[in-house]
């Protein structure tokens, strides 16, 4: 499970280091893609493999399939660390993301988020109130205390 959140600078080569908690992780090789909500995903192999199991199900003859392949597959790019522990950012994937000099990495279970610092604390700054109503829609009929 990927947890946590660290902030490192991307260099003007679009490298960023990736925490060493977070390679051990995911690996040698992993897969950085579009992710929703304007940050990156990154998917250890074995995760993007069953992701993409998933995705050869949905059926091609409808829109939104074809379109959110589109979306997520045309972005990705097999990644692998340099000695230093940085991975270098396509610059398709680094203007998606609106990345500039700090970055936010953070564990989201079965992947790590890479996001510009401004628009992730944006988001959680804009959801902070909410967070209570959204985890009570969530977890209705759970018992999450067992």
């Amino acid at each position: 499970m990927l947890i946590g959140e660290f902030h490192h600078s991307l260099d003007e080569k679009g490298r960023l280091i990736i925490p060493s908690k977070f390679r051990e992780d995911i690996g040698d090789k992993f897969v950085v893609t579009r992710g929703l909500d304007g940050c990156l995903f990154v998917y250890a192999m074995t995760e993007w493999n069953r992701i993409i199991a998933k995705l050869k199900t949905l059926p091609f003859t409808k829109k939104d399939a074809r379109t959110f392949n589109r979306f997520f597959m045309s972005g990705a790019t097999v990644c692998e660390f340099d000695k230093q522990g940085r991975i270098n950012l396509p610059s398709s994937l680094i203007s998606y993301a609106n990345l500039q000099k700090e970055c936010t990495i953070i564990g989201v279970n079965d992947r790590l988020e890479i996001w510009a610092t401004d628009r992730f604390d944006s988001l959680i700054e804009d959801n902070l109130e909410a967070i209570s109503d959204i985890s009570e829609n969530l977890f209705e009929g759970f018992d999450i205390d067992a």
